[in-house]
């Protein structure tokens, strides 16, 4: 399986290494990636230092937004929109920090607006129009978690969990990721999730891991849709489902997330709970290779170099293979094939090989 990994608006506490859960048939595995310390055996969990959440579009108190249900929380009615608090956002997104900074300043000292204490806390923690103080970030998001502000409080659990600003406390992190979770924020409940995976800091359940990426799959997060696909594979936390699986596994490709690319290509090249596709399989190949998915490169090199459900093309196959090995992802078959190519062949492949990774 491939590793759990951070995408656009759902930042991941935990980062799982490995290989694809699943393969093209020729290359068959049985590794569980998913054991009891939440990793497969050949990379161990790796902690990423978290990047705070961007407050949203409305930016507005939990109050003011319209927060959905969490899997053990109904949702709070949703108050009028305060117009003047895109203001704030607009300057954020156009990348006027300097504006926004003095706009929610204002904001927060005059009407202890939530919203503009974790744009405040967001500003200062990533060096945004001030200089970098963790201890402010830290000041306000905590004034933001006392109003009940739910992104405050995830950013906050990403910067205890870490330890920026001050000693890693894993522990107050999961209580903030809970409460955040609680008020539907689906990062939170997707970080939530993989700490019960992972078992060090809350016990390892997997139903209830399963129950937290449930919500936040359904409100679009595309890693937890991604990791909600791998439970549904083995039939950890829930009953083993390939189906849903897949669909999970295509609604996280389509949303970008590369590791779902290349599982759904291999379940559509392979015809495993869905339909066999095989040019869409290698349509997503060829995505994901490109997108330095090492998995993606090495099962792309053995559709060309083997020709299956593609045209052969040695040469571009075994650069693939050269360029995946070059990542850590080597193979006995493909080293086999590059070995008995022509000179002439092999000499294209790597040269071929060398663009790619920019070595002249």
């Amino acid at each position: 399986m491939t590793r759990l990994r951070p995408v656009a608006i759902a930042v991941s506490l935990l980062m799982f290494g490995g290989s694809a859960f699943a393969q093209l048939q020729l290359t068959p595995q049985t590794a569980d990636p998913l054991a009891k310390t939440g990793k497969p055996p050949d990379k161990p969990v790796k902690t990423k230092t978290i990047k705070p959440p961007l407050p949203k579009k409305e930016a507005a108190p939990p109050a003011k937004s319209a927060p959905a249900a969490a899997p053990d929380n109904k949702a709070e009615a949703p108050a009028p929109d305060n117009p003047n608090v895109d203001l704030v956002y607009g300057a954020y997104q156009r990348g006027m920090y300097k504006t926004a900074f003095d706009l929610a300043t204002k904001r927060a000292q005059e009407n202890k607006d939530a919203a503009a204490m974790t744009m405040l806390g967001e500003l200062y923690a990533n060096a945004l129009g001030v200089k970098r103080d963790y201890g402010k970030a830290i000041e306000w998001y905590q004034r933001a978690v006392d109003l009940g502000d739910r992104e405050a409080m995830f950013a906050l659990a990403m910067m205890r969990i870490s330890g920026r600003g001050g000693p890693t406390d894993s522990a107050a992190g999961a209580k903030l990721l809970a409460s955040s979770a609680k008020l539907g924020e689906p990062k939170a409940a997707y970080n939530l999730a993989l700490l019960y995976m992972d078992g060090q800091t809350l016990p390892q359940d997997f139903k209830r891991a399963a129950e937290l990426l449930r919500f936040a799959a359904d409100a679009g997060n595309p890693e937890a849709q991604y990791a909600l696909a791998t439970f549904y594979k083995e039939g950890r936390g829930v009953e083993k489902n390939l189906y849903k699986s897949v669909r999970l596994l295509q609604s996280a490709s389509v949303a970008g997330n590369v590791d779902a690319e290349v599982e759904y290509a291999i379940a559509l090249f392979n015809g495993t709970g869905t339909d066999k596709n095989e040019p869409a399989a290698l349509s997503l190949l060829r995505k994901a290779a490109r997108q330095n998915s090492a998995i993606a490169q090495n099962r792309l090199a053995h559709v060309l170099v083997y020709g299956m459900g593609a045209p052969v093309d040695k040469v571009n196959g075994l650069k693939w293979h050269i360029v995946a090995k070059t990542a850590g992802k080597g193979d006995l078959q493909l080293d086999e094939a590059l070995a008995q190519a022509t000179p002439e062949e092999r000499e294209k492949a790597q040269a071929a090989a060398r663009k790619w990774l920019g070595i002249k």
